[in-house]
C-alpha cells in the first residue's frame, strides 16, 4: 500500500496547475447515460473515481474512447473522453462497482428517465456520516417512479410513459439528489420545479452541459431550478470547470508553509467564502490571468472561526484543510460543521504532528501551537487525509501519510504540483 513521505520547512514557490473539478466531473459522465449521442468532455481529471466511474459506465454500455493526457507549459495536464452510449446494455449498478464510490448511485436517474427502468446497489464511500438516499428517493418518486428496497437494492421503475414532471422541494440541500433530479426530470413529461435545490457551481455546470444537449433548464445557482421535459437529448462538446476544493487546499497550503504560487486554470468566484477565510487568516490573495495568486506568511497566521454550510458557505470539504491550516494560528479558533455528522476523524491524527484541538459536539477548538513535528499519520477520508498533507508541508521533520488511496480517489498528481513548488514530498509504493 502507498504512503507519502513529506519533509516539512519549505516555503512553496511557483505555480500549481488546477485540475478539472471531480465533484463535477461524475455527474457530466454520468450524464452521457441520457443520450444515444456522442458526449465530449474536456477538462477530465485522472482519478481513481473517475477511472471507477468509466468501469461502471462501461457495465450500462456506454463506449468511452479517452483522448490521452496533453501538457501544457505551465505543467497541467488536459484530457478528454469521449463518451457514446446507444443502447443501455444493462440497467443494473452492481455492488461490487457502486460501494466503492458513493457517487455511481446517481446512475439511477438516468436509467430511470431513459429506460423506465433501474436496479442500483446502495451507495457507498468515505465514512464522514450515513448520508442517506431518503431525497433521491423521494425526488423520484415525485416524478411518479415506484421505488422500492430489496437485498440492499432499490428497484426502480418509471410510470407507462416515462416519468412525469412534479413540482418537489427538499426538506434539506442536497447536492447529489439535486444532479439526479436535474437529470431525470430533464427527460420527464411536463415540467418540474426543484424547491431548495442545491446552489454549487458543479450544479450549474451539469446544468449547463444538458442546456448544450437540449435540455430546458433555468434557474441552475439559485435554490429554485425549472426544468421542461424534452423527448429526447442530443451530444454535446463541454469544459469540466476547475475544481474548487483542490482551488482551496493548495490556498491554505500556501497560507500554511508561508511563499509565493499562482494557482493556474482556476477562478476566484468559485469559492468566495474560503478565499475570505484565508483573507482574514492572514495570505494575500488575488485574482490574476488565468488563475490566482497566493501570497503566505506561515509565521503570522491569525485565528480565524468557520462553520461549513452548503454553498455559498463554507464548504464542508475544506473543513479539514482549514483545520490544519489553523493549527499554527497565533491564538483560538474554531469549526464547526453542520453537513456530515462524523467529519472530525483528522483531529486525532492532527494531534500526533503537535496540534492541539478539542471537540464539542460538532465544534473543535484549535489553540495555535508555534511548531508542529512530523510523525507517521493515516488518512482516514479523502479530504482529511490532504488536511495531513498540508499540516505536514508545515512540520519539523518528517510526516509519513499512510493509506494514500483516499488521496488519490480526489487530488490529481498531488506530489508532482508540490514538489514543482519546492516540497519534499514523495509517494513511496511498498
Amino acid at each position: 500500500m502507498d504512503r507519502i513521505r513529506i519533509v516539512g520547512g519549505n516555503a512553496l514557490n511557483g505555480i500549481i496547475p488546477i485540475s478539472g473539478a471531480k465533484n463535477a466531473a461524475l455527474p457530466l459522465m454520468i450524464a452521457s447515460l441520457l443520450t444515444s449521442d456522442t458526449l465530449t468532455l474536456e477538462n477530465v481529471p485522472h482519478l481513481a473515481d473517475v477511472e471507477n466511474l468509466l468501469r461502471i459506465l462501461g457495465n450500462h454500455g456506454v463506449d468511452i474512447s479517452v483522448n490521452g493526457r496533453r501538457e501544457h507549459q505551465d505543467g497541467s495536464y488536459s484530457r478528454t473522453v469521449h463518451f457514446t452510449c446507444r443502447t443501455i446494455a444493462d440497467t443494473t449498478a452492481p455492488y461490487e462497482l457502486v460501494s466503492k464510490m458513493r457517487a455511481s448511485f446517481w446512475v439511477i436517474g438516468p436509467l430511470l428517465a431513459r429506460c423506465g427502468q433501474a436496479r442500483v446497489s446502495l451507495p457507498g464511500g468515505c465514512a464522514i456520516g450515513t448520508r442517506p438516499v431518503d431525497l433521491f428517493i423521494e425526488g423520484l418518486e415525485a416524478l411518479g417512479a415506484e421505488m422500492e428496497i430489496d437485498g440492499g437494492y432499490i428497484n426502480a421503475r418509471a410510470p407507462q410513459g416515462g416519468l412525469i414532471g412534479a413540482r418537489y422541494t427538499f426538506p434539506k440541500v442536497s447536492v447529489g439528489a439535486t444532479h439526479v433530479m436535474l437529470m431525470a426530470a430533464s427527460l420527464a413529461r411536463g415540467t418540474t420545479v426543484i424547491g431548495n435545490a442545491a446552489r454549487e457551481p458543479e450544479v450549474v455546470d451539469l446544468a449547463n452541459c444538458l442546456i448544450a444537449m437540449g435540455a430546458k433548464i433555468t434557474g441552475a445557482g439559485t435554490s429554485t431550478i425549472t426544468i421542461e421535459g424534452v423527448t429526447s437529448l442530443s451530444g454535446a462538446r463541454h469544459r469540466v470547470l476547475p475544481d474548487r476544493i483542490e482551488t482551496g487546499t493548495y490556498a491554505m497550503a500556501v497560507a500554511m508553509t508561508g511563499g509565493d504560487v499562482t494557482l493556474a486554470g482556476t477562478e476566484i468566484g468559485l469559492l468566495d467564502t474560503a478565499i475570505e477565510a484565508i483573507r482574514r487568516a492572514g495570505a494575500e490573495v488575488s485574482a490574476v490571468e488565468n488563475g490566482i495568486r497566493i501570497i503566505g506568511h506561515g509565521d503570522q497566521i491569525r485565528p480565524v472561526d468557520i462553520v461549513t454550510e452548503p454553498y455559498p458557505g463554507f464548504p464542508t470539504d475544506l473543513q479539514a484543510q482549514f483545520m490544519g491550516l489553523m493549527t499554527r494560528a497565533q491564538g483560538v479558533s474554531h469549526v464547526t460543521e453542520t453537513i456530515f455528522e462524523n467529519r472530525f476523524m483528522h483531529v486525532q491524527e492532527l494531534a500526533r504532528l503537535g496540534a492541539k484541538i478539542t471537540l464539542n459536539g460538532q465544534t473543535a477548538r484549535i489553540e495555535g501551537v508555534s511548531r508542529l513535528r512530523g510523525a507517521p499519520v493515516m488518512a482516514t477520508d479523502l479530504r482529511a487525509s490532504v488536511s495531513l498533507v498540508i499540516a505536514g508541508l508545515a512540520a519539523e521533520g518528517e510526516t509519513m501519510v499512510s493509506r494514500v488511496y483516499h488521496l488519490d480517489r480526489g487530488f490529481e498528481r498531488l506530489e508532482e504540483k508540490l514538489t514543482r513548488c519546492g516540497a519534499i514530498v514523495e509517494r513511496i509504493s511498498d
